[in-house]
């Protein structure tokens, strides 16, 4: 039985319903995020600071970027960051989630919600306990490493030029590590396992079975989680606030706390945004590339 075909005035009654109902999401969207970004780009042109009126610079903000060694300096470390983390958390994500797929659900659900704690645990929580960990007199890293001979002495992790950034980066990888576990346990259960199973009937082995038909059937989730685990990377903020605030002498500052400390300790509003479009520009060259390679590889 054919459905009544619906008169054309009933059908721009509903449209317009429907653009009624999305209006106060698209108010919200111009007001909180496409203003914000255009207001952004053009204070960047400007010498914006408190208590006296904008001047325009022009490209001098960002003149003065590419000449600052600190900004130069942030920018190389944040590129540290994400080349080391991002790679590894992927990696160790998708081999911890082949391990755990397959065991019983109660033992997958657990090693899930273990993986994930520090995911939905509070970020300044997390950072207080790592601190305490990091201590140089009564830190755990420092009790075991002499304990264990390891270390003659205390070492001030956190404040020696050497190790601070590995420090800030190990935190960053436990934290970082569960949404991705959730993620690729999820398409690797969703894996056809006939198509498995016909492969390993005619002797394909385990790599194979993996690199011939599961990676290519997880291929969308690991564009995801590659690209938002970058951006991730390059907004670290929060850890260097709390733990170092850029020290020592610069070696943990990141473009995001950069940009933080110019704006809101100097109160340099446009150097800071000039840093801000800058960091953006970055991410969406780079998330564009990834989209670009994981098209290709489909």
């Amino acid at each position: 039985m054919k459905e009544p075909k619906r008169s054309s005035a009933l059908v721009r009654r509903e449209t317009f319903a429907s653009y009624c109902f999305l209006l106060p999401s698209l108010i919200f969207f111009l007001g909180f995020v496409i203003y914000p970004m255009i207001l952004c780009v053009v204070t960047s042109f400007f010498d914006s600071t408190m208590n006296r009126a904008d001047i325009f610079v022009g490209l001098a903000n960002y003149k003065t970027l590419f000449a600052d060694p600190i900004f130069l300096g942030a920018l190389k470390n944040t590129f540290v960051i994400v080349i080391v983390s991002v790679p590894i958390t992927c990696i160790f994500s998708l081999w911890v989630s082949s391990a755990i797929v397959d065991l019983p659900e109660w033992a997958t659900s657990l090693f899930r919600c273990v993986f994930y704690l520090p995911v939905v645990t509070g970020s300044v929580a997390v950072t207080v306990v790592w601190k305490w960990m990091y201590n140089n007199y009564y830190g755990i890293f420092n009790y075991l490493g002499k304990s264990l001979g390891i270390l003659d002495k205390n070492i001030n992790w956190l404040g020696d030029e050497r190790f601070a950034l590995g420090c800030i980066i190990l935190i960053l990888l436990t934290t970082s590590v569960g949404q991705p576990i959730v993620l690729y346990v999820s398409a690797l259960g969703n894996v056809d396992q006939s198509i498995v199973e016909a492969a390993e009937v005619d002797g394909a082995t385990d790599f194979q079975c993996f690199w011939k038909i599961k990676w290519p059937a997880i291929m969308p989730t690991t564009l995801y989680i590659l690209v938002i685990t970058t951006i991730n990377s390059f907004q670290c903020f929060a850890l260097i606030q709390l733990l170092t605030s850029g020290g020592p002498n610069h070696k943990t500052d990141t473009i995001m706390y950069y940009i933080y400390y110019t704006a809101f300790k100097q109160y340099k509003y446009g150097y800071g945004n000039a840093m801000g479009v800058v960091l953006a520009v970055i991410i969406a060259i780079l998330s564009a590339v990834q989209f670009k390679l994981g098209n290709k590889d489909n």
